[in-house]
């Protein structure tokens, strides 16, 4: 959908969620904050890269020492008495040293809500509308578009196990499949439901989290490419994250809500269930609307970004025991996450937003609200980690 502030129009990215508007909608960004809950994890390094557009989906190249982040169109706005004029800034993809933060190139006139790469190939893909561009990661420079019929283009997932690049859509709700060697459409997945975040296991598996009301996940067999499973939730939704431990076979879901509102207050929960058989182990709240999730499997960790400022941690102390470890402040707004895998270290990225307008006189409480104008130049990648 269109998502607008005063200044800046950013097409086809969007909150997924309300859950995940509703953590968003401040007044002003809180600074990163040293006095935090007791715990490992803190905030390494905030780079302030400033440029103008939105976001949504991010993602680590481990191999390559890169990180990717989509950003979104800005429309040119003219001066006013009381604002200098906006400039028009087209879609591109901005590239990052993954270890210094410092930019690293950017592909011209490539958007989209989500980046991959091949490391193999050396192609990265992005889930641009109306048709997912494929580019030279070397270069930096558009391959080609694909066409994707009526998918919307919205998630994606590369899956080194058989080098395919997954596409998720909401309002057709499967996923197109590409073959990251040469981008040519190998054929849809019926999900059966409105896909967001995926995980493969690496011996053919993947999950796919759901972000219906009634939150699941579908797993899916990638050599017959058909949906094997589905399992849900019942009293959990609207899911945007999901992270797995291979090893164990157990997946963990960021849901924005339980039980049944209003006769029950809603929360954000991290559902675990066992991958083989979706039966759930456990649920543990998280500390705000959560929009992506992760997974160490080197510390037997799990994490979700909220756009409230906050990161969960989840331990994994074996299959069957789980504790919230930590809730780390980071900054409002940084709600998805990527992964390094060579490191360890954990990447989200906001914008400072400025004070918002007073509410309309009579409206009502509640709600997402008045937004602060985002201010220009604020954008800041956070490294996350224990050292």
């Amino acid at each position: 959908m269109e998502f607008r502030t005063t200044l800046y129009w950013f097409p086809e990215i969007h909150m997924k969620s309300l859950y995940s508007a509703l953590a968003v909608a401040v007044t002003l960004l809180a600074p990163i904050c040293p006095a935090q809950q007791a715990g490992p994890y803190k905030v390494l390094k905030a780079a302030k890269v400033g440029g103008e557009g939105g976001w949504d989906y991010i993602f680590a190249d481990a191999d390559g020492r890169r990180l990717y982040i989509p950003r979104g169109a800005v429309r040119a706005v003219a001066a006013t008495d009381t604002a200098p004029a906006v400039a028009a800034i087209p879609a591109r993809v901005t590239v990052f040293n993954l270890d210094t933060l410092e930019p690293a190139g950017e592909v011209a006139g490539v958007g989209g809500n989500g980046a991959v790469v091949d490391p193999k190939s050396g192609h990265g893909f992005t889930s641009d509308h109306p048709k997912v561009s494929m580019f030279d990661t070397k270069t930096l420079t558009l391959i080609k578009s694909i066409d994707v019929g009526a998918a919307n283009p919205d998630g994606i997932y590369f899956d080194p196990f058989n080098q395919r690049v997954y596409v998720f859509s909401h309002p057709t709700k499967d996923a197109t499949v590409i073959d990251a060697k040469d981008g040519t459409v190998l054929g849809t997945i019926d999900l059966g439901g409105v896909p967001e975040q995926a995980v493969g296991d690496g011996k053919g598996m993947l999950y796919v989290v759901m972000q219906d009301a009634v939150g699941s996940v579908t797993a899916v067999d990638v050599k017959t490419m058909k949906a094997v499973g589905h399992y849900s939730f019942v009293d959990k939704g609207g899911c945007n994250g999901l992270a797995l431990d291979a090893k164990n076979g157990i997946l963990f879901a960021a849901c924005g809500r339980s039980g049944n509102p209003p006769a029950t207050p809603a929360q954000p929960m991290m559902v675990i269930l066992s991958a083989a058989d979706g039966k759930i182990l456990t649920s543990l709240p998280l500390a705000g609307g959560s929009d992506g999730a992760a997974f160490n499997p080197t510390t037997m960790e799990a994490f979700s970004t909220q756009g409230n400022g906050t990161m969960t941690i989840v331990k994994e102390k074996s299959p069957t025991s789980f504790e919230v470890e930590q809730n780390l402040d980071t900054k409002n707004g940084a709600r998805t996450i990527t992964f390094d895998s060579k490191t360890g270290h954990l990447f989200t990225m906001a914008q400072e937003r400025g004070p918002a307008p007073a509410p309309a006189p009579g409206a009502a409480p509640g709600g997402r609200g008045p937004q602060g104008v985002t201010i220009p130049g604020s954008f800041t990648i956070l490294m996350v980690g224990t050292k």
